[in-house]
């Protein structure tokens, strides 16, 4: 084998290594629905947002609740469950606001709860993160 051979040779086998070295991991995305106006319900999503994070590690996933219907009801500034409003947008987690709920039920933004997100549509927000490839879970 002549120089240029042996050296052709070395190139070739060092692109496999470099194609095998590890990707950083692509953070799990999961979508929650909380369409009813009960604060079990929401307690129950939020704490399985909490012990998603626990289990996979905060920094790995991204999770989002998304409020339409008589759901829209936990996301208000008076809500049932603001204690646990308040702890899950500490943690990153995205609260979101229907706003055709909220336009149908003349709810308006200064009625809801500071901190959380709006969609125009929340079901059309959860097919779109499906097509995404985001987990959804109706708890």
């Amino acid at each position: 084998m002549n120089r240029r051979t042996v050296l052709a040779l070395i190139g070739l086998t060092a692109v496999p290594a470099f194609a095998q070295q590890k990707k950083p991991a692509a953070k799990q995305r999961v979508i929650f629905q909380v369409s009813d106006n009960d604060p079990a319900k929401w307690q129950l999503a939020l704490n399985n947002a909490k012990n998603v994070q626990t289990d996979l590690g905060k920094d790995n996933v991204q999770i989002e609740i998304v409020a339409y219907g008589p759901g829209l009801a936990m996301l208000k500034a008076d809500s049932k469950v603001t204690g646990g409003l308040a702890s899950a947008l500490d943690d990153s987690v995205g609260l979101i606001a229907c706003e055709n709920t909220m336009h149908n039920t003349k709810v308006t933004r200064d009625e809801m709860y500071g901190g959380i997100a709006y969609v125009q549509a929340g079901v059309s927000h959860i097919m779109k993160r499906q097509r995404e490839g985001w987990a959804y879970i109706r708890p």
